[in-house]
C-alpha cells in the first residue's frame, strides 16, 4: 500500500534536506547501484517510531562525519514501492526491513543494518556503527 504524498512528505524531507538523493523509481535504483567503483548508503525510510527517532536521526548525525560513501540515497517504504522493492533485490539475501541501511560498493552489500539493530538503539549508537562502517569502507588510502 501506497501512502499518500501529504502524509510521508515531511518523513522524506528529514533526509532530502541533509542531501540525501532521493530514488523514487526502480531505473533510478538500477542506475546507481549498478554505478562501479562507488561506494553508496541506502537508506529504506519508513513512517515507524523508530525510523523517526533513531534512523533518521542517527543518519543524520553520522553525515557529520568526515568520511562518508560517495553516494547516499534514500527510498521511502510505503511511499516509493517500486523502487522500494528494487533496492531489496540488491540487499538479498538480507530479509526485507523498514527501517534498514544498507552500504554498497560495486553493486554489493558490504554493511547493513537491519531493523532490529536500529530499533534497540539510540541515535547516537546508530551514528557510530555508520561512522565506524564509513572508516572502514569508504576511507581512501594514499
Amino acid at each position: 500500500m501506497a501512502y499518500p504524498e501529504s502524509f510521508i512528505g515531511p518523513m522524506r524531507q528529514e533526509l532530502t534536506r541533509l542531501g540525501v538523493r532521493e530514488l523514487r523509481t526502480a531505473a533510478e535504483v538500477d542506475a546507481l547501484l549498478t554505478e562501479k567503483s562507488t561506494t553508496v548508503m541506502v537508506v529504506v525510510n519508513s513512517m515507524c517510531g523508530c525510523a523517526a527517532g533513531k534512523a533518521r536521526p542517527g543518519i543524520a548525525l553520522a553525515l557529520q562525519h568526515p568520511v562518508q560513501p560517495d553516494v547516499v540515497a534514500t527510498v521511502f517504504a510505503g511511499g516509493d514501492l517500486e523502487a522500494t522493492e528494487r533496492a531489496r533485490a540488491y540487499f538479498a539475501p538480507m530479509p526485507p526491513s523498514s527501517p534498514s541501511i544498507a552500504i554498497l560498493r560495486d553493486g554489493e552489500v558490504v554493511h547493513f543494518v537491519h531493523r532490529h539493530q536500529i530499533e534497540n538503539q539510540t541515535a547516537q549508537a546508530i551514528a557510530a556503527n555508520l561512522m565506524a562502517a564509513f572508516d572502514r569502507l569508504c576511507a581512501t588510502t594514499a
